[in-house]
């Protein structure tokens, strides 16, 4: 907190706030092309830090399908949509390479006559224009993007937005069925409904509007691999990520390579180790979270692995208790349900507007926005280890997956130091590899779930729903490169 002579001025997000209107799409053709024309740029650079992005190479498997497939949709034969994986924040400019680069250069060498423009609808989180600032939701708006709440249903707009450029879009839409990254190239977190779902509107609303289009759904794949192994940046991240836990820095300096796999290995344990035996403390001294004893029959990773676990757990429960809330779901379930709550609390859900209350009510509505607040930042860091295991880089001892885990752990430490948006360091260029699934009909799943009674047909819906989703998991685990 600041102070100004006798005002006290706080974060944004620290006070009540009026709600979060919709923000609808407009695409904005030029700003489109403008923004693929500086793609290049955006691949080295990223806006506010100008650190280097890291993506020097972009290579797209199966593309012929990509293109065939969006012949068809322009041709108005199918409906499409596209689920992505979710693995980092430049997942988007991955996609962004695959529509303005890839799909026209694959469409040419095919003979394939495409219509500009080529690129597709987006669903991105509300939340991002609350982090990153409003600039973000006037760009994505005019990129074709619509903004969801990810810890509720849908909103009465996106609902009625969604719907309609699913049967009359003139862009497909795409969706990261995972919901959130998870800063893993090689471990797919359990999908959402809300591709399947998708999918399964646009068949009811074509067959409502008597039209004929097949839906289908493409999975893509995406996954990041380093061009020449960062093993030196890497030793420095560690050696800063050491004194931060105030272990002894263990740098190994010029020489680091990947002979010193074991040494890097254990060294990421220490961290680990350091870094959940403080918060253990922390959350036992000053929240009364009590912790099971270990079993000394499980391997060192094992324990780590459950002691990560019971930590995240504790730290959920330390937020639901504050929220009324009960577990339901997953961890990732639960953390989005975390999120909307806080958000009511900070963000009005009537039309009030809170400069038009009394100085007091202001004042109380500020004192719930800000205990709110604080109390989202547990949420915070299970997410930051939503998909981390204990056993990832034992497994399989890459630099790739030695970096996922230090980045994860940095990004950690970073938001409890109080910073609010970690901006990553970059270790090295890398390459990012997309792969284009099969494409699966959601038409043909909805036809099978066909029944008498609307009751009966509901039902064997949501089984569909489910089922399909399963597909997609599969679909986007077997694409992962080993």
């Amino acid at each position: 907190m600041f102070y100004l002579r006798d005002r006290a001025v706080t974060p944004r997000e620290y006070r009540a706030q009026p709600k979060l209107q919709f923000i609808p799409q407009r695409v904005n053709p030029f700003l489109l092309r403008l923004v693929m024309l500086m793609l290049p740029i955006f691949l080295r650079f990223r806006l506010r830090s100008w650190l280097p992005a890291g993506i020097s190479q972009i290579q797209v498997t199966n593309a012929k399908i990509l293109a065939e497939f969006y012949q068809q949709f322009q041709g108005g034969k199918i409906r499409l949509l596209f689920a992505a994986r979710h693995v980092e924040v430049d997942d988007p400019l991955s996609m962004m390479y695959l529509f303005s680069r890839t799909l026209p250069r694959t469409a040419r060498k095919l003979g394939i006559s495409l219509q500009y423009p080529f690129f597709s609808h987006f669903l991105y989180d509300r939340g991002m224009t609350l982090w990153a600032g409003r600039w973000l939701g006037w760009v994505f708006s005019r990129l074709g993007g619509v903004p969801i709440h990810r810890g509720k249903s849908l909103e009465r707009e996106a609902i009625r937005t969604v719907r309609e450029l699913l049967i009359n879009g003139t862009m497909p839409m795409a969706i990261a069925p995972e919901g959130a990254t998870n800063g893993h190239s090689e471990i797919v977190s359990p999908l959402k409904s809300g591709a399947a779902q998708l999918g399964f509107w646009c068949v009811e609303d074509l067959q409502k509007a008597n039209r004929s289009e097949e839906v289908f759904i493409i999975p893509i794949g995406i996954q990041y691999y380093y061009v020449t192994p960062p093993w030196r940046k890497l030793d420095k991240l560690l050696s800063q990520l050491e004194a931060d836990c105030g272990l002894a820095v263990q740098g190994i300096g010029s020489s680091a390579s990947e002979r010193h796999k074991d040494i890097f290995s254990q060294r990421l344990f220490n961290l680990g180790e350091a870094a959940i035996a403080q918060m253990e403390a922390f959350y036992r001294d000053y929240y009364h979270c009590q912790f099971p004893d270990r079993h000394p029959g499980d391997t060192p990773e094992a324990v780590l692995g459950n002691r990560l676990q019971v930590l995240l757990e504790k730290a959920l429960q330390v937020c639901e208790q504050y929220f009324h809330l009960q577990p339901q779901g997953n961890i990732s379930d639960r953390c989005r349900r975390l999120e909307e709550a806080g958000w009511c609390r900070i963000y009005c859900q009537d039309s009030t507007d809170p400069n038009a209350l009394s100085p007091l009510q202001r004042g109380l509505g500020d004192w719930i926005a800000h205990e709110s607040a604080i109390r989202m930042r547990h949420l915070r860091l299970v997410e930051s280890f939503v998909a981390v295991t204990g056993t990832y880089i034992q497994e399989k001892p890459t630099i790739e997956r030695f970096a996922e885990t230090a980045l994860i752990i940095y990004d950690a430490i970073a938001r409890l130091k109080g910073t609010k948006v970690p901006h990553r360091p970059r270790l090295g260029w890398r390459k990012s590899q997309v792969t284009i699934g099969t494409p699966i009909s959601v038409t043909q799943f909805y036809l099978n779930c066909q029944q008498d009674s609307p009751r009966e047909h509901r039902q064997a819906v949501k089984k569909a729903v489910k089922s399909l989703t399963t597909e997609l998991q599969i679909a986007l685990e077997k694409m992962i490169s080993t």
